[in-house]
């Protein structure tokens, strides 16, 4: 089957649904969701969005925090791009149907986060990713113009490639026709064909054992761009968020907002000292790059497997009003955070790194965007304030919505391109094959590529990945897709590119931290 249209959306996170519902107006748009428009990462965000609102908050004071978080790899340009427009596109989102929380005076009650030199973080309680996902999701639905595929998987994009042509890295001409997109509820690859096409499908958090990221974090979209020779830059930069709650065996992590930190909640180990003084004058509000490695730290000296986050001394109305869905979380487990510490510890959380994008959201591969935590914009450098990333998403997204409807009206469908070749394919005999695989990975990444890094383990990872690697692609070849072979695949393709580009990196920067070259870091220090 073949589909055609002027606009195709791959994701449903805010990035993709804003993108979606801005270019409507202009064209047709197909919307790809591998499963439900609901369930995306953007749901998990429960900290808020942030940007300038009030006085004595500035550009100039969010645009210094964002950049000393990205500890000298952020582009300035982008920075102040992103920081000085974010305000216009969140009156965008009020607009869509998204309720901020405000204060008894009607003013929006603005929280604060580590990093943050003031309160900016635009929040509904702790589920504003939950409130913007569902807000977006009903406008997309009842838009005439959005045609939407749920449970559909994004295979691979469509390049001259697919025509016989030559393509490479280095090439400046290499142009994004669509994609072929698996039917899940068929096991049928159809073929999906585009003027543009915009990435938007999250993380790669599911690389890791434990993460706060959905299932569907899987890494599809870098991997698909990276297969179809786009450049990919700074994925050495997997953000550890340092308080999720410690539950094992629940996937994915419970998110324990950083809002709580900003709202005066201290972490201490479990015999009850404070220790993130030792580490930033910071203290608890430390960036996370920080934090985290703290935690790491304090848990490898004392042998214990998390530390707390106290909220004891707060007042307890105040925190269950602020944070109701942690305050259910947790009593659901028999802790009280009112009268109890709570237990966390660090999980993957965020891609700094991604796809390359220009100002405009476009990749080095022409008629190609990318929106949200699968790109690397430039804002984050080598480490993501928080509350940050929402900003970035629907900023990008408005960006590169401007840019393709001006280049739409001169492009033409690519009519030629082949339909998906499955011939020769049959279901893998042994499902285990790709699960043990799959968890084989994760221990990898979480054993040698985690918060602290060393040559010797990047090493080691890289030749375990190899071998899994040549054993999945030999099953590629043969199978009849299916959801789990592809994320398989894609996963490992993701943990290669943060392998090799962390070996690249000869300093301690950011979130890559390698006890073999530690200036750079605060580890050091400890």
């Amino acid at each position: 089957m073949i589909k055609e249209t002027d606009f195709l959306v791959i994701g449903s996170g805010i990035a993709g649904l804003s993108f979606a519902l801005k270019v409507a107006e202009h064209g047709k748009v197909i919307l790809i969701s591998k499963t439900t428009l609901e369930e995306s990462n953007t749901k998990y965000a429960q900290g808020g969005i942030a940007a300038v609102t009030y006085e004595p908050d500035n550009f100039e004071k969010h645009i210094e925090d964002t950049l000393i978080a990205g500890d000298g790899l952020c582009k300035r340009e982008i920075v102040e791009m992103v920081v000085s427009e974010a305000p216009a596109q969140i009156k965008q989102l009020i607009k869509w149907g998204v309720n901020f929380d405000q204060n008894e005076k009607g003013k929006y009650d603005l929280g604060r986060e580590g990093g943050h030199s003031e309160y900016r973080v635009l929040h509904h309680k702790d589920n504003t990713g939950e409130v913007i996902q569902n807000s977006l999701v009903r406008k997309v639905r009842e838009h005439k113009n959005i045609e939407i595929f749920e449970n559909h998987f994004a295979v691979d994009l469509i390049t001259q490639h697919h025509l016989g042509k030559l393509v490479k890295r280095s090439h400046k001409d290499t142009e994004c026709y669509g994609a072929y997109v698996l039917d899940l509820n068929t096991d049928q690859v159809n073929t999906y064909l585009s003027k543009v096409t915009l990435i938007a499908t999250g993380g790669t958090g599911n690389l890791y054992d434990t993460t706060t990221n959905p299932k569907i974090a899987t890494g599809d979209g870098i991997a698909m761009v990276y297969r179809a020779k786009g450049i990919i830059e700074n994925m050495e930069f997997m953000q550890f968020h340092p308080t999720s709650l410690y539950n094992p065996g629940e996937k994915p992590s419970f998110l324990i907002t950083e809002a709580l930190r900003g709202f005066g909640a201290i972490l201490k180990t479990i015999d009850g000292e404070k220790f993130m003084n030792k580490y930033d004058k910071r203290g608890s509000l430390a960036p996370r790059d920080i934090v985290a490695r703290a935690i790491d730290y304090e848990m490898k000296i004392s042998g214990d497997d998390h530390v707390h986050l106290d909220c004891t001394h707060l007042d307890p109305e105040k925190l269950k009003n602020h944070f109701p869905n942690i305050y259910k979380k947790c009593l659901s487990l028999n802790i009280d955070f009112t009268k109890d510490p709570v237990p966390v510890i660090p999980a993957a959380h965020y891609m700094c790194g991604g796809i390359k994008v220009d100002k405009n959201g476009c990749s080095t591969i022409n008629r190609l965007y990318a929106a949200g935590e699968v790109s690397s914009t430039g804002l984050h450098g080598a480490n993501r304030l928080a509350s940050n990333s929402l900003s970035e998403a629907v900023v990008y997204a408005d960006r590169a919505a401007k840019d393709a409807i001006t280049k739409i009206k001169d492009v033409e469908l690519k009519k030629e391109i082949p339909e998906w070749n499955a011939h020769g394919t049959t279901y893998p005999e042994e499902m285990v094959m790709i699960t043990q695989n799959y968890k084989e990975v994760q221990q990898i990444m979480s054993n040698y590529v985690g918060i602290v890094r060393s040559n010797l383990r990047l090493d080691r990872a890289l030749r375990r990945l190899e071998i899994i690697y040549k054993e999945t692609e030999r099953l590629y070849e043969k199978s009849i897709l299916s959801q789990k072979l592809c994320e398989l695949r894609n996963l490992i393709n993701v943990g290669y590119l943060i392998l090799k580009m962390a070996q690249g990196l000869h300093e301690s920067r950011g979130l890559h931290y390698t006890i073999d070259y530690p200036k750079k870091g605060t580890i050091s220090e400890f």
